[in-house]
């Protein structure tokens, strides 16, 4: 696995490392001795995946607080999403930064969202699917989120939002 440093303090692209053949390849995408060697969080203690129908589904921008915060890392499985982080940590340099990502089931790129981090995405095609592996259990009264049209933030999705969840437009602004 290639592991890449990006603008965000501890946010990390992971890009599996193909071993190809006649067969196709074959590419090692987790790695408990590995993440620990290179700084992060191995403790993965839960996997979801979402499934998104519409071109331009916004979800997000959501994270777990204290004393249950969560890194994850997420791939798309099928179709095309821009991957958004957003520091929150208020001791971090990059503090109310963001970042993106085009992720795809054609580039097998994964995002290491580290803790303390607001995380989500818009799909960039219809039938769109992720997978997520976290650190933590989700505990539903620690889950919260910030509106991706935060001023404070000045996100650019790339495309119109065809469909957000209701509780999603009703996070605050930090």
């Amino acid at each position: 696995m290639k592991f890449h440093k990006t603008p965000l303090k501890d946010l990390i692209i992971i890009e599996p490392e193909k071993i190809e053949d006649e067969r196709g390849f074959f590419a090692r995408t987790w790695d408990t001795e590995v993440f620990s060697k290179v700084g992060l969080n191995p403790k993965i203690i839960q996997c979801s995946i979402s499934s998104n129908k519409k071109k331009g589904t916004l979800r997000g921008l959501h994270v777990q607080n204290s004393p249950y915060e969560e890194s994850k890392i997420i791939r798309c499985t099928r179709g095309k999403l821009y991957d958004i982080v957003v520091d929150l940590r208020t001791d971090s340099l990059t503090f109310k930064k963001w970042f993106s990502i085009e992720l795809s089931a054609d580039n097998y790129k994964m995002v290491y969202v580290p803790e303390g981090c607001a995380h989500g995405y818009q799909t960039l095609e219809d039938n769109t699917d992720a997978s997520y592996q976290m650190t933590e259990e989700f505990k539903p009264e620690y889950y919260t989120g910030v509106r991706w049209d935060d001023p404070a933030f000045g996100i650019k999705l790339p495309l119109e939002i065809t469909v957000i969840s209701k509780k999603d437009t009703m996070w605050n602004f930090l």
